[in-house]
């Protein structure tokens, strides 16, 4: 997979990744409301055999949250005793890991390039990983990200030989028998995914339909029903026994962790969350996690929340309501979903486009400071200055560096247009983006699996022709 001249970027890169992510668990280790719940699973799984949670004095048996990442915790746990720095180290070699499958990716994705221009490309790939403290700082709190992100990239490199995305180079039946593996092992790395973050498999998803629309034609039919077929064989494999023990302990084969992470039998305040998501990213985001802990104040409604005074009123009467009985009822919440669709039916446009696009660029776009300890305020640009020039000068600094790293990706990819190997990886980020914004709270760390992959795409700007321009045409491997 890797030509000679990549090695001697290998050691270097890796260690100065390493640098860099010990740096974030020493200086900035955080620890998210999520990470009790998924220590608390991995102990009652290795100490007691339960997985599940303590509830009036016993533990019971629960399904809310997939169990892969939990498994990775009491691996640890067993091997080294329940530490979190012991786990930070190892998110980071699990990190560092992803950074050399992302180089992968970079190299198959050049790979009609001679053994030099895949060698730099490779290594560009692999410094621009190791080095992106996006990710690094993911190392340093107990959560999903790095596990998830691992497993996403490892299926997108499985996905990327010519038989993966180029059936029509399938030509004999021993050739299909060995993109079945392919595929198959695809489906498997996506399966243990989906284990760790539920929605995983939109990396199938969007691979199926960039295969299926490019071979539609009659002739691949049976390609594309034995690369159909083998990669939900190898989806459904590792979800299998999660199925049957939620069937056999709680009574129904649920595959996926639940969209809400919720207990079976939970009333979930649904209306208010489809209510919510008719407005901006950060203000829904912030109202969301005050059920039902904390009252909801007027004062902190923003204002596109409510189209007239009518609908000001009677949002001020739903959230007095709420407050007094400190949640919110079956009958609240649907006069809350009433509300939603009435401001869907005024407003499509600005429900079903204009919103997912600001939230799209909310979790793109952004300085990613959510667990450093910095504001990320930036406008007023001199107010913010004077308050807090360090706070200022990071906080621009990763932004900045947020849109170039997305800039660079966009520049690739169009000069690498007619790679179908860059065309899954737009497919499987727009696909991932597009459902991102449906969530109740669309967190700008949802899209850090699709960083490794998008770095890959940005190495391709270090293939050169033989006359040192930038390549400009489409890769032979597409043709």
């Amino acid at each position: 997979m890797f030509p000679k001249p990549f090695y001697k970027h290998l050691l270097p890169a890796l260690f100065a990744g390493l640098a860099l992510r010990l740096f974030f668990i020493w200086r900035f280790p955080f620890y998210s409301g999520d990470t009790a719940y998924y220590e608390e699973l991995a102990r009652n799984w290795l100490y007691h055999g339960v997985y599940g949670f303590y509830s009036h004095g016993r533990i019971v048996a629960s399904d809310a949250r997939g169990p892969g990442y939990p498994a990775f915790l009491a691996a640890i746990y067993f091997l080294a005793g329940p530490g979190r720095k012991t786990v930070m180290l190892a998110q980071a070699f699990v990190d560092l890991a992803t950074c050399v499958v992302a180089a992968g990716i970079a190299s198959r994705l050049a790979a009609d390039a001679s053994d030099t221009t895949r060698g730099r490309v490779a290594a560009a790939a692999l410094w621009l990983t190791a080095l992106c403290p996006f990710t690094a700082n993911y190392a340093a709190v107990p959560l999903t990200e790095a596990l998830a992100t691992f497993f996403t990239t490892l299926a997108l490199l499985i996905f990327l030989p010519p038989a993966g995305v180029a059936i029509d180079r399938i030509s004999s039946n021993r050739e299909l028998l060995r993109a079945a593996r392919n595929w198959f092992a695809g489906g498997l790395a996506v399966g243990l995914g989906t284990l760790v973050r539920p929605e995983t498999p939109l990396l199938l998803a969007a691979a199926l339909i960039a295969l299926w629309f490019r071979f539609r034609r009659r002739e691949y039919w049976r390609k594309l029903a034995v690369a159909t077929l083998w990669i939900a064989v190898g989806l459904l494999l590792p979800l299998a026994p999660w199925a049957a023990r939620n069937a056999v302990n709680l009574g129904r084969a649920q595959f996926l962790a639940p969209r809400y992470a919720e207990t079976y039998g939970d009333v979930l305040p649904t209306g208010f969350y489809a209510w919510t998501k008719t407005w901006s990213f950060r203000d829904a985001y912030l109202f969301n996690w005050k059920l039902p802990s904390q009252p909801i104040e007027l004062k902190d409604l923003p204002p596109y929340a409510v189209d007239s005074p009518e609908e000001f009123s009677r949002v001020a009467s739903l959230l007095e309501r709420c407050n007094r009985v400190r949640g919110i009822t079956r009958t609240m919440d649907l006069e809350f979903a009433e509300l939603a669709r009435e401001r869907a039916r005024r407003h499509p446009i600005r429900t079903y486009a204009w919103i997912p696009l600001e939230r799209a660029a909310a979790m793109w776009f952004t300085p990613r400071i959510t667990l450093l300890p910095y504001s990320g305020r930036l406008w007023p640009l001199a107010e913010s200055y004077r308050n807090n020039p360090t706070d200022f000068e990071v906080t621009l600094g990763l932004a900045l560096l947020n849109v170039w790293y997305v800039g660079m990706a966009l520049a690739a990819a169009w000069a690498c247009r007619m790679n179908p190997g860059v065309l899954l990886i737009a497919a499987f980020i727009v696909a991932r983006t597009t459902f991102l914004t449906q969530l109740q709270t669309c967190e700008p760390r949802y899209v850090l699996v699709c960083f490794p992959a998008l770095l890959a795409v940005c190495a391709q700007l270090f293939r050169r022709s033989t006359q040192g321009r930038p390549a400009q045409t489409a890769l032979a491997s597409a043709k």
